[in-house]
């Protein structure tokens, strides 16, 4: 009766996080390989999900498949983070769980033993980033500047910008990243 319940109850929150993530059906079946008309009866609950539907739905939305189907609680408090290898070396560790709004993330760049010649990009959003440990290579725009532990830097994603270890020893970050026009609000002490 419990995996009933649960079962029934996917659809909704399918439904809920595609409209959290201002997806559409059709950008959703491009991202998951599940055709729209499937999703569409899925999230009305005209049709039970199956294990191969819901990996790569969870995937799609950023979150457990435990979370999915609203798995019960283990008990255990632990965050666990799932770190992401890429292939240029870089690991990256989102932290927010949540689809839609500022995202943040832990980068881990691998120390260089000679300059790198650097590759800006562009794309919608909003960035901050804040050292934490070695030397932050940052070029954005026509500036090319290195960013020590404790140093942060804000800037619009359209303008072209790369990130990368200034040194042979390995960098981390933190990094926010918001869709166009979303940014930290700082918040300033109160006056005393």
């Amino acid at each position: 009766m419990d995996d009933d319940r649960a079962l029934d109850a996917v659809g909704p929150r399918l439904r809920e996080l595609r409209r959290k993530r201002e997806v559409t059906l059709a950008e959703l079946a491009a991202q998951t390989g599940i055709a729209a008309s499937t999703l569409s009866r899925l999230e009305s609950g005209n049709r039970r999900p199956t294990l191969e539907q819901l990996l790569p739905l969870a995937r799609a939305h950023g979150v457990t498949l435990d979370e999915l189907v609203d798995a019960p609680q283990t008990g255990d408090p632990r965050i666990h983070l799932r770190p992401i290898s890429c292939s240029d070396g870089v690991t990256i560790l989102p932290l927010t769980r949540r689809p839609g709004g500022i995202q943040a993330y832990k980068f881990i760049l691998p120390g260089q033993r000679k300059k790198q010649e650097p590759d800006p990009k562009t794309h919608e959003g909003y960035e901050w980033a804040y050292v934490l440990n070695g030397q932050l290579r940052l070029v954005l725009g026509e500036h090319d500047m290195t960013l020590s532990p404790g140093e942060a830097a804000e800037f619009d994603t359209r303008v072209p910008h790369w990130f990368g270890a200034a040194s042979a020893e390995p960098v981390e970050y933190l990094c926010l990243i918001g869709r166009q026009g979303q940014r930290a609000h700082v918040r300033a002490a109160p006056k005393a």
